[in-house]
Protein backbone atom coordinates (compact mmCIF):
# COMPACT_ATOMS: atom_id res chain seq x y z
CA UNK A 1 0.00 0.00 0.00
CA UNK A 2 1.46 3.32 -1.07
CA UNK A 3 1.59 5.83 1.84
CA UNK A 4 -0.41 9.03 1.43
CA UNK A 5 1.95 12.01 1.18
CA UNK A 6 1.61 14.50 4.11
CA UNK A 7 1.26 18.27 3.83
CA UNK A 8 4.28 20.09 2.47
CA UNK A 9 5.60 22.90 4.68
CA UNK A 10 5.34 26.32 3.07
CA UNK A 11 8.60 28.01 2.11
CA UNK A 12 9.65 30.79 4.50
CA UNK A 13 9.45 34.20 2.96
CA UNK A 14 12.01 36.92 3.60
CA UNK A 15 10.22 39.83 5.33
CA UNK A 16 9.89 42.89 3.18
CA UNK A 17 10.44 46.51 4.14
CA UNK A 18 6.73 46.95 4.64
CA UNK A 19 6.53 44.17 7.22
CA UNK A 20 5.23 45.77 10.47
CA UNK A 21 7.39 43.52 12.64
CA UNK A 22 10.54 44.64 10.85
CA UNK A 23 9.58 48.29 11.16
CA UNK A 24 8.87 47.93 14.89
CA UNK A 25 12.21 46.20 15.43
CA UNK A 26 14.12 48.91 13.59
CA UNK A 27 12.32 51.60 15.62
CA UNK A 28 13.29 49.91 18.90
CA UNK A 29 16.93 49.73 17.82
CA UNK A 30 16.99 53.40 16.84
CA UNK A 31 15.39 54.44 20.16
CA UNK A 32 17.86 52.35 22.13
CA UNK A 33 20.88 53.88 20.38
CA UNK A 34 19.46 57.40 20.78
CA UNK A 35 18.75 56.88 24.48
CA UNK A 36 22.25 55.51 25.14
CA UNK A 37 23.85 58.43 23.30
CA UNK A 38 21.82 60.94 25.31
CA UNK A 39 22.73 59.22 28.59
CA UNK A 40 26.46 59.26 27.82
CA UNK A 41 26.33 62.89 26.71
CA UNK A 42 24.48 63.90 29.88
CA UNK A 43 26.99 62.06 32.07
CA UNK A 44 29.88 63.95 30.43
CA UNK A 45 28.19 67.37 30.68
CA UNK A 46 29.65 69.84 33.15
CA UNK A 47 28.40 73.21 34.34
CA UNK A 48 30.40 76.22 35.57
CA UNK A 49 29.32 76.83 39.18
CA UNK A 50 30.52 78.98 42.06
CA UNK A 51 32.75 77.42 44.73
CA UNK A 52 33.58 79.10 48.04
CA UNK A 53 37.22 80.18 48.26
CA UNK A 54 36.97 80.87 51.99
CA UNK A 55 34.48 80.40 54.80
CA UNK A 56 31.29 82.33 54.03
CA UNK A 57 29.18 83.08 57.09
CA UNK A 58 25.54 84.07 57.40
CA UNK A 59 25.10 87.78 56.79
CA UNK A 60 28.17 88.16 54.58
CA UNK A 61 27.82 89.50 51.06
CA UNK A 62 28.64 87.33 48.06
CA UNK A 63 31.29 88.89 45.82
CA UNK A 64 33.70 87.75 43.12
CA UNK A 65 36.57 87.93 45.62
CA UNK A 66 35.31 85.08 47.81
CA UNK A 67 34.49 82.46 45.16
CA UNK A 68 36.08 80.67 42.23
CA UNK A 69 34.47 79.08 39.18
CA UNK A 70 34.69 75.34 38.66
CA UNK A 71 33.28 73.09 35.94
CA UNK A 72 31.62 70.14 37.67
CA UNK A 73 28.89 67.57 37.03
CA UNK A 74 26.01 68.68 39.22
CA UNK A 75 22.24 68.72 39.28
CA UNK A 76 20.20 71.87 39.70
CA UNK A 77 20.38 73.64 43.02
CA UNK A 78 23.80 75.30 42.83
CA UNK A 79 24.65 78.81 41.73
CA UNK A 80 25.77 78.98 38.11
CA UNK A 81 28.73 81.15 37.26
CA UNK A 82 26.58 82.78 34.60
CA UNK A 83 24.06 84.00 37.19
CA UNK A 84 26.47 86.55 38.75
CA UNK A 85 24.42 87.02 41.96
CA UNK A 86 26.84 89.57 43.40
CA UNK A 87 25.44 91.50 46.33
CA UNK A 88 23.28 88.62 47.55
CA UNK A 89 23.62 87.73 51.23
CA UNK A 90 24.69 84.35 52.61
CA UNK A 91 22.11 82.72 54.88
CA UNK A 92 24.14 79.74 56.13
CA UNK A 93 27.79 78.86 56.59
CA UNK A 94 29.54 77.68 53.41
CA UNK A 95 32.94 76.11 53.96
CA UNK A 96 35.97 76.50 51.65
CA UNK A 97 35.71 74.24 48.60
CA UNK A 98 31.94 73.82 48.95
CA UNK A 99 29.65 74.52 46.01
CA UNK A 100 27.46 77.55 46.64
CA UNK A 101 23.83 76.36 46.85
CA UNK A 102 21.08 78.58 45.51
CA UNK A 103 19.13 78.07 48.74
CA UNK A 104 21.94 79.76 50.73
CA UNK A 105 21.45 83.16 49.07
CA UNK A 106 18.87 85.85 49.70
CA UNK A 107 18.31 89.54 49.09
CA UNK A 108 20.03 91.97 51.44
CA UNK A 109 16.69 93.28 52.68
CA UNK A 110 15.65 89.85 53.95
CA UNK A 111 18.59 89.39 56.34
CA UNK A 112 17.95 89.94 60.04
CA UNK A 113 21.46 89.29 61.40
CA UNK A 114 23.90 91.84 62.81
CA UNK A 115 27.57 91.32 63.75
CA UNK A 116 28.33 92.07 67.41
CA UNK A 117 31.86 92.30 68.82
CA UNK A 118 32.47 90.16 71.90
CA UNK A 119 35.82 90.73 73.61
CA UNK A 120 36.86 87.58 75.43
CA UNK A 121 38.35 87.72 78.90
CA UNK A 122 40.05 84.38 78.28
CA UNK A 123 42.27 83.03 75.47
CA UNK A 124 40.21 81.74 72.58
CA UNK A 125 40.35 78.09 71.63
CA UNK A 126 42.07 77.39 68.31
CA UNK A 127 38.85 75.86 66.97
CA UNK A 128 36.98 79.17 67.17
CA UNK A 129 37.11 80.32 63.55
CA UNK A 130 34.60 81.91 61.16
CA UNK A 131 31.64 79.64 60.53
CA UNK A 132 31.55 77.73 63.81
CA UNK A 133 28.87 78.05 66.47
CA UNK A 134 29.68 79.42 69.92
CA UNK A 135 28.04 80.28 73.21
CA UNK A 136 28.83 83.48 75.11
CA UNK A 137 29.00 83.25 78.91
CA UNK A 138 29.26 86.04 81.47
CA UNK A 139 30.76 85.34 84.91
CA UNK A 140 29.73 87.96 87.45
CA UNK A 141 29.12 88.51 91.13
CA UNK A 142 25.50 87.69 91.98
CA UNK A 143 23.43 87.86 95.13
CA UNK A 144 24.61 84.44 96.21
CA UNK A 145 28.18 84.71 94.98
CA UNK A 146 29.94 84.23 91.67
CA UNK A 147 27.70 82.93 88.89
CA UNK A 148 28.09 82.17 85.19
CA UNK A 149 25.20 83.16 82.95
CA UNK A 150 24.62 82.17 79.32
CA UNK A 151 24.03 85.47 77.51
CA UNK A 152 24.33 84.29 73.89
CA UNK A 153 23.49 80.78 72.70
CA UNK A 154 24.23 79.14 69.36
CA UNK A 155 25.76 82.17 67.65
CA UNK A 156 27.64 81.91 64.36
CA UNK A 157 31.14 83.37 64.29
CA UNK A 158 31.57 85.90 61.51
CA UNK A 159 35.12 87.04 62.19
CA UNK A 160 37.89 86.52 64.73
CA UNK A 161 40.50 89.07 65.82
CA UNK A 162 43.15 87.37 67.93
CA UNK A 163 44.81 90.61 68.94
CA UNK A 164 47.76 90.55 66.56
CA UNK A 165 47.29 94.17 65.47
CA UNK A 166 49.31 97.07 66.89
CA UNK A 167 46.20 98.74 68.34
CA UNK A 168 44.51 95.66 69.80
CA UNK A 169 46.72 95.45 72.93
CA UNK A 170 46.45 91.66 72.89
CA UNK A 171 42.67 91.53 73.24
CA UNK A 172 40.90 88.72 71.45
CA UNK A 173 37.56 89.63 69.89
CA UNK A 174 34.95 87.42 68.27
CA UNK A 175 32.35 88.94 65.99
CA UNK A 176 29.18 86.90 66.29
CA UNK A 177 26.00 87.17 64.24
CA UNK A 178 22.95 88.07 66.30
CA UNK A 179 19.32 88.47 65.29
CA UNK A 180 18.33 92.12 65.18
CA UNK A 181 15.81 91.74 67.99
CA UNK A 182 18.41 90.17 70.32
CA UNK A 183 21.24 92.65 69.83
CA UNK A 184 20.12 94.94 72.67
CA UNK A 185 19.94 92.11 75.21
CA UNK A 186 23.42 90.86 74.35
CA UNK A 187 24.94 94.33 74.50
CA UNK A 188 23.30 94.98 77.87
CA UNK A 189 24.72 91.74 79.24
CA UNK A 190 28.20 92.49 77.93
CA UNK A 191 28.09 95.92 79.56
CA UNK A 192 27.85 94.36 83.02
CA UNK A 193 30.89 93.95 85.24
CA UNK A 194 32.32 90.49 84.83
CA UNK A 195 34.40 88.18 82.67
CA UNK A 196 33.26 87.10 79.23
CA UNK A 197 34.01 83.67 77.79
CA UNK A 198 33.39 82.55 74.20
CA UNK A 199 32.90 78.79 74.24
CA UNK A 200 33.03 76.77 71.04
CA UNK A 201 30.78 73.84 70.22
CA UNK A 202 33.07 71.15 68.69
CA UNK A 203 31.98 69.69 65.40
CA UNK A 204 29.26 72.24 64.73
CA UNK A 205 29.16 74.76 61.94
CA UNK A 206 26.61 77.48 61.38
CA UNK A 207 23.65 76.64 59.13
Amino acid sequence: MTPTPGPVAGRLKRPGWTDPRLLVGLALIVLSVWGTTRLVARADQTEPVLVAKETLTPGSVLSEDVVVVSDVRVDDGYVSADAAPWGSVITRTIMPGELVPSSALTDAGDVGLRPVAVESSFPLATGIVPGVIVDVWLTREGLTGTESVLVGAGLVVDEVDRGSGSFSQGAETVYVLVRSGDVGDLLSALAEEGEVAVVGMPGREGS
